[in-house]
């Protein structure tokens, strides 16, 4: 099993970083699946500029091909996402955006941060999950911008979403096995 950590946000002095580092150390600790992070940023994505429908993996430019190529490797992912404006960053809807068969059949489990815990983000994340026919997973991890990080960008999470986060990837590597023979 190899299981994405997708950093969704892009922004200067973002504190995804932070938060995907963590989930990365909390993972790999675990036996039972790879894991990787997978920076949106280091993508260089433009705003969607393929001329052919995703679905059609007629890809013409050559950051589409890596991004498809590399989101392809994965029996599932975790999405790390901020809160703007109660969805998604629009860097990680964007990224998202750009493909369509290389999601298909794969497990999705979310960390979000923001002032309601990234909740209202998530919320969109699993609809856009839905229609790429990922399923996602009930277990996730919301981060407070108020409680699990000192002046709004230094991160300390509380202790309990350590078992939070181990339970959502749990569900995420259960169902990416599971979806394995979807995939075949």
């Amino acid at each position: 099993m190899k299981i994405a950590i997708i950093l969704g946000s892009t922004r200067p002095g973002r504190i995804g970083e932070s938060v995907a580092k963590w989930v990365f150390d909390l993972a790999k600790e675990r036996k039972d699946a790879q894991f990787e992070i997978v920076d949106v940023l280091d993508y260089n994505l433009p705003l969607y500029d393929e001329p052919y429908p995703a679905m059609m993996q007629n890809y013409t430019k050559e950051h589409t091909k890596k991004w498809s190529q590399k989101i392809a490797e994965f029996d599932g992912y975790i999405f790390i996402t901020a809160e703007y404006n109660h969805s998604v960053p629009g860097a990680l809807k964007n990224a998202i955006d750009y493909l369509n068969v290389e999601w298909q059949n794969k497990s999705a489990g979310f960390v979000s941060y923001g002032s309601a815990g990234g909740s209202r983000a998530v919320e969109h994340l699993r609809v856009i999950a839905a229609e790429l026919q990922m399923a996602d997973v009930r277990n996730q991890v919301m981060l407070s911008l108020f409680t699990d990080f000192v002046d709004m960008s230094e991160f300390k999470p509380d202790p309990r979403h350590i078992d939070e986060v181990h339970a959502m990837l749990d569900q995420v590597i259960a169902w990416g096995s599971a979806l394995k023979a979807l995939r075949k």
